[in-house]
């Protein structure tokens, strides 16, 4: 078999990324981010009921519990998709106009891992701010002004 493989003429296929889809865009950073600010927000403003209502308790308990688990999640996948952006999308050239991209990007993966292990409304803007930079960035490589927005 692999002496008919290495008989047959392959062109050579070249793509930027592990998945040749050329389908980049900083919105699901962004979705993430947002989700991780809403629920650090629900996560601070959640008051704890009399412990002595096993009822009300356990209900905060669950609640607190799903807040965390989306607030983590979301923040993983912001994470994730900033970096498929740094790695994927952006290239050597951008460096020359954005000499600071590696620098933004650390910050941003910095700040998603925050946001995981912390509940900082602080954090999280800063989070945002750091998305809402990406998002500048990566459409003005493009040459295209695309607005920013936030779904809340």
């Amino acid at each position: 078999m692999f002496d008919r493989l290495n008989k047959m003429n392959f062109e050579i296929a070249e793509a930027h990324c592990d998945a040749p889809c050329g389908v980049y865009d900083p919105s699901s950073a962004r979705l993430g981010a947002e989700s991780v600010l809403s629920m650090t927000k629900k996560i601070l403003d959640l008051k704890a009921p009399d412990a002595s209502d096993a009822a009300a308790t356990a209900a905060y308990h669950n609640t607190l519990t799903r807040y965390i688990l989306v607030k983590e999640e979301q923040a993983r996948i912001a994470k994730e998709e900033i970096l498929i952006l740094w790695t994927d999308y952006f290239k050597p050239v951008h460096l020359e106009t954005y000499p600071n991209l590696h620098d933004t990007f650390w910050k941003a993966a910095k700040l998603c891992s925050a946001c995981k292990v912390e509940v900082s409304l602080e954090h999280a803007n800063e989070l945002m701010t750091a998305i809402k930079e990406i998002h500048e960035i990566f459409w003005a490589t493009k040459g295209r002004d695309v607005p920013w927005f936030t779904a809340s």
